[in-house]
């Protein structure tokens, strides 16, 4: 089964994550396929416009910790100490390029938001040119609590500095409304009427031809690689992996282990577990 869909509907391209069943949750494949998806949408010279969704009840919740996290000993995202940092870069640029496919694709994308973009989701959805959230759907990158940083950076891009550190230094989740009061989104709109108003977008889009709307975009996206986008992001995906490999980032994963991701997770986010030193926090018993 693939884990993205792809199909054509007149000028729209339309790029489904495809792992409902655990909320499109990140994997060694996912990237990869996102990436093929979008060349594929940037070679059909029929296609003016993309847009990326999720399938199920969610857009993407992030890395799959039930495979990265809960999994006993070393994988591709925790590895054993001695820790090589460049073999962590290597992996995780690899999945920070394969993003950034949506900011480079040819093709302006649009990301469809219900349910939760969150951690490595927010990534995905944030790569794209422009994202319409459904209102009560959630967006934020938790994992800065322990165990992770942004690697694509495009927090900072999409809010400013000060914004961008109130979302990064609280790991809080957000609404669409709120997403849209910030500026981190274009527009939140009820649940019912999402597929509507990007279906009109996107359509409204794709009456414009293709080497105008790819001057456009090579425009905008120039600027921010003229603000230094891509040294922004090779620091992020480095102290991403030291954030795995810190004495709190090793505790996450002892916890996630031992008593399951979820439980670890809820912890961290509750703020509940004093990861350096492997206890509660007094008082949150």
């Amino acid at each position: 089964m693939p884990k993205v869909l792809y199909e054509r509907d007149g000028r729209i391209a339309r790029i489904t994550l495809n792992r409902p069943e655990v909320l499109n949750a990140i994997d060694d494949d996912l990237p990869c396929e996102l990436a093929a998806a979008v060349e594929r949408a940037d070679t059909d010279e029929n296609v003016h416009v993309i847009v990326l969704a999720g399938a199920g009840r969610a857009f993407c919740a992030g890395y799959d910790l039930m495979h990265y996290a809960q999994s006993d000993g070393a994988n591709r995202y925790t590895q054993e100490m001695p820790w090589d940092p460049m073999k962590d870069y290597a992996f995780m640029m690899r999945n920070t390029e394969h993003f950034m496919s949506l900011f480079r694709s040819k093709r302006p994308v649009i990301a469809k938001v219900h349910g939760f973009a969150v951690a490595g989701g927010s990534d995905i959805a944030l790569c794209s040119d422009i994202v319409v959230m459904a209102e009560d759907a959630r967006i934020g990158y938790m994992p800065v609590r322990v165990w992770g940083c942004p690697t694509t950076a495009m927090w900072v891009y999409r809010l400013g500095p000060e914004k961008a550190k109130r979302m990064l230094f609280t790991g809080d989740k957000i609404d669409g409304r709120e997403a849209e009061k910030l500026g981190l989104v274009l527009k939140a709109v009820p649940a019912d009427r999402l597929d509507e108003e990007v279906d009109a977008l996107a359509h409204r889009m794709a009456s414009i031809p293709q080497n105008q709307l790819m001057m456009q975009k090579l425009m905008v996206n120039q600027a921010l690689a003229n603000m230094g986008l891509h040294t922004t992001q090779m620091i992020a995906t480095v102290f991403d992996g030291i954030t795995r490999h810190t004495r709190e980032g090793c505790n996450f994963k002892r916890r996630a282990e031992e008593k399951g991701w979820k439980h670890a997770v809820d912890e961290r986010d509750q703020g509940t577990f004093d990861w350096t030193r492997y206890e509660p926090i007094k008082g949150n018993r």
